[in-house]
């Protein structure tokens, strides 16, 4: 484990060099965050640089969100702790240390490219070096190679999360490449959350071509309706209560079981499938305990409130209320 050649120094932001700023994700909530903390605390965790003759300077190689914060605080200096040791092994050091904040696996592959292309290391030294194996080096690896540069560079401004970059912008690159850039386009003015970029693939994913068109066009305006929908149908649920999401699961349970009843004979024309075999015998457990629960739950609203029942027969033996007994006739 590398130390530092002495203690944390307090240098100005312009003797560090941001070089590996593009290889760090900045979430622009975590860097709030971490300016109201050291607003507050000051910078308890030190920066971490190397010393690069050529260069002149320092090469931050973490803090990157800690020089952000103080940016962001407008302040001049940071505490920066100095490794002895050449660019290289300080990568290798922050990819394998074990304290400090967990890098995003977009993280890790942006820094093991720079080892590799940058630092001219093999995928095999670069793993030996940081503990892992070559599997886990080329797994980070072809994380970059479906990223489209722009998608990578809202991911890296806090644009696009990572899931759907990988998820949603990944596979549309590759069926589309201009409708991708039109959707990375409309997130920059206006970002979009995870869940919605979701909602908005699964609906993309069966729309046809001209609606498609105006998906990519207005991600915005269906993410709107989608919220006014699910609106109105949380407020019709709250006005149904919960005997009315009961109503609902019983017509999709009905609606399943007549589905169900189509398809099973022509799956069992010859010989019933064996996967279906156990799955069958569990449908008809459950089934069977359904209907003893059923014909409970029946008889007993019968006993307490029986408008069907004995309230009919009840009916039968009363005299008309405009008759008179039967008895009092002549």
């Amino acid at each position: 484990m590398l130390v530092a050649d002495s203690p944390p120094l307090e240098l100005d932001l312009h003797r560090l060099e941001l070089r590996y700023a593009g290889a760090r994700l900045l979430e622009p909530r975590a860097v709030e965050q971490l300016a109201r903390s050291i607003d507050k605390n000051g910078q308890l965790v030190a920066c971490i640089a190397v010393a690069v003759p050529e260069a002149g300077q320092l090469v931050l190689l973490d803090g990157y969100r800690r020089v952000a914060a103080l940016r962001r605080l407008g302040r001049d200096t940071a505490r920066v702790e100095r490794w002895d040791c050449d660019l290289a092994q300080g990568l290798i050091s922050i990819l394998s240390r074990a304290h400090g904040r967990a890098f995003a696996a977009l993280e890790e592959a942006l820094l093991l490219r720079e080892l590799i292309q940058g630092q001219g290391l093999s995928q095999h030294e670069v793993a030996r070096r940081c503990g892992r194996d070559v599997s886990w080096v080329n797994r980070r690896l072809q994380l970059l190679c479906a990223l489209p540069d722009a998608a990578l560079a809202a991911v890296r401004d806090g644009v696009l999360s990572i899931w759907a970059a990988t998820r949603v912008v990944v596979p549309l690159a590759r069926a589309n490449s201009e409708h991708a850039a039109g959707l990375l386009g409309a997130l920059r003015g206006q970002p979009l959350s995870t869940r919605q970029l979701r909602s908005w693939f699964e609906q993309y994913q069966r729309a046809p071509r001209a609606q498609r068109e105006r998906l990519v066009g207005h991600p915005h305006l269906f993410c709107a309706v989608v919220q006014q929908t699910e609106t109105q149908r949380a407020l019709e649920r709250l006005r149904a209560g919960p005997e009315g999401e009961c109503l609902i699961d019983l017509r999709r349970l009905d609606g399943l079981i007549a589905r169900l009843r189509k398809r099973l004979p022509a799956l069992c024309a010859e010989a019933l499938p064996e996967a279906l075999v156990p799955a069958l015998a569990r449908l008809q457990r459950t089934l069977e305990a359904l209907q003893n629960e059923l014909r409970r739950y029946c008889d007993h609203d019968l006993q307490r409130d029986p408008p069907l029942g004995a309230h009919a027969a009840h009916s039968r033996q009363q005299p008309a209320r405009d008759q008179p007994a039967a008895q009092a006739l002549p």
